[in-house]
């Protein structure tokens, strides 16, 4: 959520964004909800500042019962005017809300104007792209052919989209998950939570998954207000929510490892196929919740962090700084991690870091005291994966694979794997 000031009075900055955006929010619609908003919050406050003295006039002595009687009509006339003034109110303050909650973050003046991720921007590459002596084969291939990956049984037990993992590769996709949390947390200073898969919508909200990506939510049926978590970030980045945080707790790094549900709305082709992109995954999230002015060295810890895994497990990646049409509804810039896939011969998204600044902040209510000011400032809030763990598992899969199906493991993984060096 923007702050509404700043709509207001700085117009032209939300519509340079909004167009560098390519979003077709119509802002003269929030402006003018706004504008008749305040209006009549002025109006009702009026009436009933004269309702107030109109009432401490009536258990006046000095005035006589004829008196008193006409200020008794005038109370009762200003009580059917306030009735219908917060009435329009309370119908123009759900409007302004749900025009705020559709209108996306500002874009910070470092990410460049852009159409789609063609004009991304690779910031840095790391590590050296294998040569294959041999076909390499995509980690479905080599799931399917060593009998560790089930899609078969997963689609007749829960639908398309899903993957029961077997045996050695289950784990090391659990190796995964345990190495990626102890390198957060013992060399990135990370502290970790165990967060609950089910949230309220207001928490949600909170993030910006609602209202703007209700699609690509899973609701509880036999709840009107429950939700499985699309990514750790709603739960972890919610604990400061309706807060007003000590200045010394800041900054706060979280981390946890959580399944993460979701629709998938609108994806289709390669990826559809294997474990690409699916309803159900794994992934290890980081949060960060800091002071305005330290927010954007905050992201590129953020970022760091994150690609301490891939540097670790020796895979090839690359950092995109994404342009304006590919940035996230919340975020005001971001960085996507992309990791070398051989079956496909190209880089794939492994982790997007966004700093979301006071968007997100806004929106729950989360707050700290500024020690200079003494008044109470909007935390800012960055997340990224550190990292999606069916991803990485892919990654391992296809970069380590030998040529008769066996799979080297990392030797950051090994002793997570009981000492073995091949699948």
């Amino acid at each position: 959520m923007i702050d509404p000031k700043l709509i207001r009075h700085e117009t032209q900055i939300v519509l340079d964004s909004l167009s560098k955006r390519k979003n077709d929010f119509e802002l003269d619609d929030y402006l003018l909800a706004e504008e008749a908003s305040r209006k009549i919050q002025t109006e009702v406050e009026n009436l009933r500042s004269t309702k107030n003295k109109l009432t401490k006039k009536i258990g006046s002595s000095q005035l006589d019962e004829k008196a008193k009687g006409k200020i008794v009509d005038e109370v009762h006339e200003i009580n059917d005017s306030l009735k219908d003034s917060e009435a329009k109110l309370e119908g123009l303050s759900v409007e302004v809300k749900d025009l705020s909650l559709q209108l996306p973050n500002i874009l910070h003046e470092s990410v460049p104007e852009g159409d789609d991720e063609n004009d991304n921007v690779v910031i840095r590459e790391r590590g050296e792209i294998r040569e294959f002596s041999f076909e390499p084969k995509d980690h479905t291939q080599l799931g399917e052919e060593s009998g560790r990956i089930d899609f078969q049984s997963a689609s007749k037990i829960s639908g398309s989209r899903f993957a029961v993992i077997i045996d050695r590769y289950a784990q090391l996709h659990r190796s995964l998950i345990h190495f990626m949390l102890d390198v957060q947390t013992n060399v990135n200073g990370y502290t970790e939570y165990y967060v609950p898969s089910i949230i309220r919508s207001e928490c949600l909200e909170g993030t910006g998954q609602l209202p703007k990506f209700a699609e690509d939510q899973y609701k509880i049926e036999n709840d009107d207000d429950l939700y499985l978590i699309p990514t750790a970030e709603v739960p972890l980045t919610n604990l400061v929510r309706e807060s007003i945080i000590e200045t010394k707790q800041l900054p706060i790094k979280m981390v946890a490892h959580t399944p993460c549900y979701r629709q998938e709305a609108g994806s289709y082709g390669q990826d559809t196929r294997g474990m690409i992109r699916q309803h159900q995954f794994e992934k290890v999230e980081l949060v960060h919740v800091v002071k305005p002015d330290e927010s954007y060295q905050a992201l590129e810890e953020l970022t760091e962090n994150a690609e301490s895994i891939l540097i670790k497990l020796g895979l090839p990646y690359r950092v995109m700084l994404l342009c304006s049409s590919d940035t996230g509804f919340a975020a005001a810039k971001t960085y996507d991690i992309e990791v070398w896939l051989p079956s496909q011969n190209k880089y794939r998204e492994i982790s997007s870091c966004s700093n979301c600044e006071s968007f997100q902040a806004r929106r729950m209510k989360a707050r700290f005291k500024d020690p200079q000011t003494n008044q109470n400032e909007y935390l800012h809030t960055l997340n990224g994966s550190g990292l999606a763990v069916g991803r990485t598992f892919i990654a391992i899969l296809e970069n380590y694979q030998n040529e008769d199906g066996t799979i080297t493991i990392p030797e950051a993984l090994r002793s997570y794997m009981g000492g073995i060096e091949i699948i």
